[in-house]
């Protein structure tokens, strides 16, 4: 590693602590997947800093410093099976990759589907699953899962991904009405029910249904 790449790697996680981000787990998952892989084209020299990235079919790839605050809240064990809906650069599902035993991610743009599975394999990650789908219906032919985490905004979480959230797990999304921001929220599914926990102001492109149309 050169002075230069050493010097980036230690801003880069200087963003991500300054930011809250601080379990020793998800940084070091974080130091280990390179950003760069996952930002295409003219951006591809900003990988590394903490900001939020157009990626293609007018999507984004988020910030590191809310990937990783995303990562924490979740608190993944090493033998969760991990539900992500929205896979865009496929660089969250990567972090994720490094922290459960299996990720399941629905993406509802084929292209996108199609750059992370190429993503993967160039880079070796095995325990990531790609699909093709409605991410508001979850997956529910691998339901249930210990954790979900979803990383487009929606109303109210979705009643199909509450039912696939195993008992004592966690789901981690972006809710409210409005396209600008939406409140970050953590949903623990208990015995009697659904505990809710606000963690932060995010803004995140919506949760739409269906199979996009744009590629």
């Amino acid at each position: 590693m050169t002075f230069s790449e050493a010097e980036t790697k230690m801003r880069f996680l200087f963003a991500l602590r300054s930011n809250g981000v601080v379990n020793q787990r998800v940084l070091s998952a974080m130091e280990s997947v390179d950003r760069s892989e996952f930002v295409q084209g003219i951006f591809s020299d900003r990988a590394h800093e903490d900001l939020p990235l157009p990626i293609d079919c007018g999507q984004t790839i988020s910030q590191p410093s809310i990937v990783g605050l995303m990562t924490q809240a979740l608190q993944v064990e090493a033998r969760d099976r991990v539900l992500e809906i929205g896979t865009g650069s496929g660089y969250q599902a990567a972090i994720l990759s490094k922290l459960a035993r299996r990720v399941y991610s629905v993406e509802r743009h084929r292209r996108l589907v199609k750059v992370a599975r190429e993503l993967y394999h160039k880079l070796d990650i095995t325990n990531v699953t790609v699909f093709l789908g409605d991410g508001s219906l979850g997956l529910s032919e691998q339901a249930p899962f210990d954790r979900i985490i979803v990383t487009a905004a929606a109303e109210d979480p979705p009643s199909p991904l509450l039912s696939q959230l195993k008992v004592g797990g966690t789901m981690v999304i972006p809710v409210g009405r409005s396209n600008l921001y939406q409140d970050l929220i953590r949903v623990r599914k208990t015995e009697d029910g659904m505990e809710y926990d606000e963690l932060r102001t995010v803004r995140f492109v919506p949760l739409l249904e269906g199979i996009g149309g744009n590629g």
